[in-house]
């Protein structure tokens, strides 16, 4: 009952929040790029104090993510991570499923801060264009993100690697950061979220120029790191 309790405080302080973070950066979005990346962090904040302090959900680091031109590649069990991810490192882009991109507003807002959006389903121009946008995020000296798993998947699994991975490795030449999380645990697609604590393992960084199956086997061993 208090799980239930304390899901449905979350989604009452967490919509109409985002919302008013969402207006905020139309707002300051004339004004430049860096208001509105602050604004975007901001909100990435207010999303980890309510998973700490309305959740109950508390989160153990065992690592660090390094400063620094990187791809971090990201189990995906969830929207905790999603959004935490804003602050793993200094102002990411986050490669995410178009359909995100696309949402009335808060779309708008995504792809104002600098996100990558890809349709899953369009192959190989998804691909290139992919790459295109990610070549133009780490110019501007940002990290690039990426759920290499493609979507989220339930705790417990350990699925291939989408195709989209190894390309963005191979066309950015950066090293990477892989981090694994048992998140799904306790958050998962259903409404109720547990309280809890969950961890977060930072592996050790994979060179760039690797062959694709040594790169993705590398990946794929750190990301399910604490996956049963």
């Amino acid at each position: 009952m208090m799980d239930l309790l304390r899901s449905l405080l979350f989604v009452l302080l967490f919509y109409p929040g985002t919302l008013l973070y969402v207006l905020t950066v139309i707002i300051v979005s004339p004004i430049g790029d860096a208001p509105v990346q602050a604004v975007v962090h901001a909100w990435s904040q207010f999303h980890h104090w309510l998973v700490r302090n309305v959740l109950g959900i508390r989160i153990v680091w065992d690592g660090a993510i390094p400063d620094g031109p990187f791809l971090i590649a990201v189990k995906h069990q969830s929207m905790m991570e999603a959004v935490d991810t804003l602050h793993f490192a200094q102002c990411p882009v986050v490669v995410m499923k178009r359909e995100l991109t696309v949402i009335p507003l808060f779309g708008w807002v995504t792809r104002r801060y600098g996100v990558i959006g890809v349709d899953r389903e369009a192959g190989a121009s998804a691909l290139r264009t992919m790459m295109a946008e990610a070549r133009a995020a780490v110019s501007g000296g940002r990290p690039v993100i990426i759920f290499p798993e493609g979507t989220r998947v339930p705790y417990g699994t350990s699925p291939p690697l989408r195709p989209g991975f190894a390309g963005l490795y191979r066309a950015l030449g950066l090293p990477v950061v892989p981090v694994a999380h048992d998140v799904g645990r306790l958050w998962h697609r259903g409404f109720v979220k547990r309280s809890g604590t969950v961890h977060f393992k930072v592996g050790d960084v994979i060179p760039p120029g690797l062959k694709r199956d040594d790169v993705e086997s590398r990946v794929h061993a750190a990301i399910n790191a604490l996956t049963p």
